[in-house]
């Protein structure tokens, strides 16, 4: 290729013809033959005369340029000219085209690949073999092969979902001289140095490597109350914030993004880290974490048993007596641990068989030798012993002189006891949970309060092993480590007979914070020896899990190894007792740079796109020659006729086509990521959206109140919104959207047409506006300043005529019965698009065949949004009314708003015959 500048061709010697366009100048200025001059007496006749046919007796210069520049564009169109052309160096032997092929590489592979086909082309063209290696597979010598047998092979590689060794490919290179390309994933892997060295010991190389940095996300742990997240990039550079998705099954089975959070780099940093409090219910649920926007198996993290509910083994050293549940040693144990926990009853010999994370002793005192002894062996396998005190433990004398194996502390006797426990005239309140402590951070209601306790002597470890105590120093919870468990004593008993604090939430939490620390979060090779654990789902490169399907089982020792390879695929494996996940990044990962020798050139992925320019030289030069014939009928006179006027217009028209057909592929815009990703937002899942004003305490409002009635479709229906959005009419598209609530504000600036075209293209097609005046209606008409404004805001729209909701309108039974429809106010007016002047009720039917589509709109002053407004808490935000009355005005609210709803999505179902026997029985009818 002979590059030019900006523009190469690749068939430079048809440009000698650009040569030969000077003698095409001779010839075509000799076209028409200059005239012979002859003496005729007989011209003088013709003076005077005026011909009004003139034929011109040379050719034009400029038309004879025309000519030429027509001629130049089709040589330099058959010369092969490419607009951008790549600068390489022709090579003559074979090619060998390296890809890491890592999960490192998946965020870029479509750039490698089209890097990778790039260089394969190339070599087609300068007739070189090719040989493409994938340096996660197992190490083959490479044969080297055409290149045309190398292009349909490469779509099908993709990036494994490992590092790769690259420690065996030096002596698995073949013998001979070639060039190397490598396509790095910028990370330094063991063994390649001693690769990079046996390349150049064959040939020359030159790497290519993305800019963009690396990220990976480690296993996730549990600590401190808390889901444990711990990213990983490199290189490090600028402060950056990530999104990391928690993404598993709701209750519908669907899976979908459970729960979010930012994980924040500090510049210069390569790890960072965030806690993700969830409830047990929700974590529960949570499949994996993946770092949003990243597809890589780096970037997502399963997540296996030890985010999973728990099995707890309940034991009570006597059981309540008949008909007496609320002093059962085990009830208020049972009712907390019952929505987190799998429990189990039985004997302690029994329940010992079923390996349980968690056994609770409420006020057993005594243990035989055989059952310490199992629990001593249970223990050393990771479990929680946890204990509550009790009369039965505080009148024995367990754990009296020397310290019982299955009790964290002594216990004192007489002093300041009485029958083993110890009591006072005023109740003690509990002391702040120090540092260290499960319960570190926990709030303490002020009125859980000890009316007595078992007390522990004052040995040295007692500091050490206290984790909760009173207001006076005296502990109320120990702890001390027993193999891989630990043994937990609560001082005070499991009901309320000593203490309420089981009857609080504060028992809940710290019964949390205890039982999800119970099983080591990464087993070790002797737990994971001696059984086959099967696949029960698979990571592919880009970090897509599929199922395991016909994947062999793996043995126990090499799944302790933790190391992902052709063998050993990323995912969840299944053992006898419990689930292991094996992710692309351990616990221990740390990332690091590829640091490349001076000595080899390292070029960026991005390649300048070579854009072959014969088909716009093709079409100068056809314009050119249909502006050549224009040109020649105008100087031959024959444009003035009219038909000669047609046949030049047609040609204008063929002329003005190209090149409007050359500016259309040329001018287009290019997407809008902001859009893009509003699209995307909009769309991942059903939202409520409000349109903007310019008050932002309204706007605050909308948004709570929508929020507030996500969460009442989300208990009561099967729509489940995602978090309301907040709208620019002007800027935003509104077909994402079945519903939108428009708050009016006595300020509000009018929208443009063009908002008003959207808006209207919106009601046309389906959608539905909920406007509020949020004035009571007070006074009716346009009295108040915001009703006059809706009557200004609304005159452009294309509204239908309105009428107040009849009774028998669909809105009073879409999924709940209403004959009201307040908000924070009630008894204003709601108007709705109006019934048909020929609608007539059916006889047997208690309603009429009103319109069969959905209203466009809906019209009131009720203030709706702060009826139905909670805060991040789900709590009520505004009041309304007084009392029960007025808590049943904001449940008919929220029951107006799903009406509402499930109107819009539905449309006018409720109105089929179908279901007018339940319509009947519901009324009393």
């Amino acid at each position: 290729m002979w590059i030019l500048g900006p523009i190469g061709f690749t068939a430079p010697w048809l440009l000698l013809g650009l040569l030969l366009l000077p003698v095409l100048w001779l010839l075509l200025r000799a076209v028409p033959p200059a005239p012979i001059r002859r003496r005729f007496p007989g011209v003088a006749l013709l003076l005077g005369l005026s011909d009004e046919e003139t034929e011109t007796d040379k050719t034009p210069w400029w038309l004879l340029l025309l000519r030429m520049l027509a001629v130049a564009a089709a040589i330099l169109a058959f010369a092969g000219p490419v607009l951008n052309p790549q600068a390489r160096e022709p090579g003559t032997g074979p090619l060998l085209i390296l890809v890491d092929g890592s999960w490192a590489d998946a965020r870029d592979w479509p750039r490698r690949m089209e890097r990778a086909k790039a260089l394969v082309e190339e070599a087609g063209r300068d007739g070189r073999t090719v040989a493409v290696v994938r340096l996660t597979d197992r190490p083959e010598t490479p044969a080297f092969q055409s290149a045309g047998a190398w292009e349909g092979r490469l779509a099908g590689l993709a990036p494994n979902p490992w590092l790769p060794d690259l420690t065996p490919w030096a002596a698995a290179l073949p013998e001979g001289r070639f060039q190397s390309f490598w396509l790095s994933d910028g990370l330094d892997h063991p063994g390649r140095e001693a690769l990079l060295s046996a390349l150049e010991a064959r040939g020359a190389v030159t790497l290519f490597q993305s800019p963009r940095p690396v990220l990976a996300l480690r296993p996730s742990g549990f600590a401190d109350g808390a889901v444990q997240l711990s990213a990983l990039r490199e290189p490090a550079s600028d402060a950056v914030s990530i999104d990391v998705s928690a993404r598993g099954l709701d209750p519908a089975g669907i899976e979908r993004e459970l729960a979010r959070a930012t994980v924040d780099f500090a510049a210069g940093a390569r790890e960072a880290g965030a806690a993700l409090s969830l409830p047990p219910e929700l974590r529960n649920r949570i499949a994996r974490f993946e770092i949003a926007g990243v597809r890589s198996a780096g970037a997502v993290s399963l997540t296996d048993d030890s985010l999973k509910r728990r099995k707890v083994a309940l034991i009570a050293g006597r059981e309540g007596r008949e008909q007496l549940q609320l002093l059962s040693p085990t009830h208020y144990l049972r009712q907390a641990l019952e929505p987190v926990a799998d429990l189990i009853d039985g004997s302690l010999q029994d329940v010992l068989l079923a390996s349980p994370d968690v056994i609770v002793l409420a006020d057993v005192a005594r243990l035989t030798q055989a059952e310490q002894d199992g629990i001593l062996d249970w223990l050393d396998g990771g479990g929680l012993l946890l204990r509550f005190a009790g009369p039965l433990l505080a009148s024995s004398d367990v754990s009296r002189m020397a310290e019982d194996p299955l009790l964290p502390v002594r216990l004192r006797e007489g002093g300041r006891t009485v029958g083993g426990a110890m009591s006072w005239g005023e109740p003690k309140t509990l002391a702040p949970f120090p540092e260290g402590s499960p319960f570190h951070g926990l709030p303490i209601p002020p009125e859980v309060s000890v009316t007595a306790q078992v007390l522990a002597q004052p040995d040295p470890e007692l500091g050490s092993r206290t984790i909760a105590s009173l207001a006076d120093g005296t502990p109320l919870v120990t702890r001390k480590p027993v193999g891989q468990g630990q043994v937990v004593l609560v001082h005070v008993t499991a009901n309320a007979e000593w203490s309420n604090l089981p009857l609080s939430g504060l028992f809940v939490q710290m019964l949390e914070r205890l039982a999800v620390s119970t099983r080591p979060a990464a087993p070790d090779a002797a737990d994971l020896a001696g059984q086959v654990w099967v696949p029960e789902v698979v990571l592919d490169g880009f970090g897509a899990p599929r199922d395991a399907g016909e994947v062999a089982g793996v043995p126990g020792e090499l799944l302790a190894e933790g190391a992902p390879g052709p063998a050993l695929l990323p995912g969840l494996y299944a053992g006898s007792d419990r689930r292991v996940a094996l992710n692309a990044v351990g616990p221990e990962t740390q990332l690091s740079a590829a640091v490349w020798p001076d000595r080899i050139p390292v070029e960026g992925l991005e390649a300048g796109e070579e854009q072959a320019l014969k088909g716009v030289f093709l079409a100068g030069a056809l314009a050119l020659l249909l502006l050549d014939v224009l040109a020649a009928l105008f100087v031959s006179g024959r444009l003035g006729s009219r038909v000669g006027a047609a046949r030049g217009a047609a040609l204008l028209a063929a002329v003005l086509a190209l090149g409007a057909g050359e500016a259309r592929a040329q001018d287009e815009a290019p997407p809008d990521p902001a859009a893009e990703s509003f699209a995307v937002e909009a769309t991942a899942e059903v939202h409520l959206a409000y349109v903007e004003t310019d008050d932002p305490e309204v706007n605050r409002i909308a948004e709570a109140g929508l929020r507030g009635l996500g969460l009442r479709l989300r208990e009561r229906t099967s729509v489940e919104p995602g978090a309301p959005m907040g709208l620019d009419i002007e800027r935003d598209e509104l077909a994402f959207f079945p519903f939108l609530y428009w708050p009016v504000t006595a300020s509000q600036p009018t929208p443009s047409a063009a908002a008003y075209g959207k808006l209207n293209d919106y009601l046309r097609t389906g959608g539905m506006i909920l406007f509020d005046t949020r004035d009571a209606g007070t006074g009716g008409g346009s009295s108040t300043p915001e009703a006059r404004r809706l009557q200004q805001l609304a005159a452009p729209l294309d509204i239908p005529p309105l009428e107040v909701i009849p009774q028998d309108h669909v809105l009073t039974r879409t999924f709940y019965l209403l004959q009201d429809f307040p908000g924070r106010y009630q008894n204003a007016p709601v108007w709705v698009e109006a019934a048909p002047a020929d609608a007539q009720q059916a006889e047997g039917m208690p309603f009429r065949n009103l319109n069969d589509g959905v209203t466009p709109v809906v019209i009131g002053g009720n203030d709706w949004a702060s009826a139905w407004a909670v805060d991040a808490r789900g709590m009520e935000l505004l009041p309304v009314g007084r009392g029960y009355a007025g808590e049943r005005q904001r449940e008919i609210a929220w029951r107006f708003g799903i009406n509402l709803v499930m109107h819009v999505l539905t449309g006018n179902y409720k109105s089929d015959q179908v279901h007018v026997p339940a319509l009947l029985e519901r009324l009393g009818q």
